[in-house]
Order: C-alpha cells, then sequence, then structure tokens
C-alpha cells in the first residue's frame, strides 16, 4: 500500500508483540469446503505459537488437526479511527504430547478450561502479517478534518 494511505505495515516482531495483547482472536479454518470464522480465547506462546483451548470432543478440534489455518486479532479504536490487525497463518495441529500439554497448562496464559477433556491446539507461525490504521487520515494522506 501506498505510505499515504493511513496505513502501514508492521514487521513480525511489532505482531507477535501486539498478538500478545488481544484476549479474543478468529481462527479461519475450512467447513464443508467453505471457510468459517469462530471468534476463541487465545494465548501466544514464548516462540510466537498461537495457543487454542478447546473441548477435545468438539467439531473444533477435529477440524483444526493438521490442517493449514489462518488465525487473526486486532484492536480497534473506532473513536480515533485507528487500530491493528495481525493475521498468523500456520499448520494447526492438536498437542498431544504429554510433557507439552503440561508445560502448556502451567504457563499458558489465560486460557479458559471450556471442558472437563480439554486439548491444547498450537498454531505455528509461518505466515507473519500486520496492519496499523493511523487515525484522522484519509487514503491520500490528509487529515480528515481538512
Amino acid at each position: 500500500m501506498d505510505p499515504d494511505d493511513g496505513s502501514r505495515e508492521l514487521g513480525r516482531p511489532e505482531c507477535l508483540r501486539l498478538l500478545a495483547t488481544a484476549p479474543i482472536g478468529r481462527i479461519v479454518h475450512t467447513r464443508q469446503a467453505l471457510p468459517a470464522v469462530v471468534p476463541v480465547e487465545f494465548g501466544v506462546d514464548g516462540d510466537g505459537a498461537v495457543l487454542l483451548r478447546i473441548a477435545a470432543a468438539s467439531e473444533l478440534a477435529r477440524a483444526l488437526d493438521g490442517v493449514v489455518v489462518a488465525f487473526e486479532a486486532d484492536a480497534v479504536d473506532a473513536a480515533a479511527r485507528s487500530g491493528w490487525s495481525v493475521v498468523v497463518t500456520g499448520r494447526a495441529a492438536l498437542v498431544t504430547d504429554r510433557a507439552e500439554a503440561a508445560r502448556l497448562e502451567r504457563t499458558a496464559p489465560g486460557l479458559p478450561v471450556p471442558a472437563r477433556e480439554e486439548v491444547f491446539v498450537r498454531i505455528e507461525p509461518e505466515l507473519v502479517s500486520g496492519r496499523e490504521l493511523v487515525g484522522g487520515r484519509t487514503r491520500y494522506g490528509l487529515h480528515a478534518s481538512a
């Protein structure tokens, strides 16, 4: 995009830093050959992987295991007309290793326990991209008040 359009690209480190500040995101996967978007609570592991904790018997757990997904989180200030959005694309996998699941149980930030039998889903960040919208600018770089 043009640098005067009121937005800027974010680098990977900034994307991962912002991602860790959002409490809710959206997992995008395929359901019946169509895109499906589901809001979820999530965490970010130390290596930048996105972590979900969902019911082991859920349709979502079955749909995510071993497939490429997109995950998006954002923050928007509607009054200031500004915000950011980060998209992580990568392969999702159920965490089946007991030692890794135990580590995530101890360290995963703020993930809810949705069911008696839950499973962690890990999304490896193969592609990470983000944009920040700078408030008060039109697509031609002029202040909206001008």
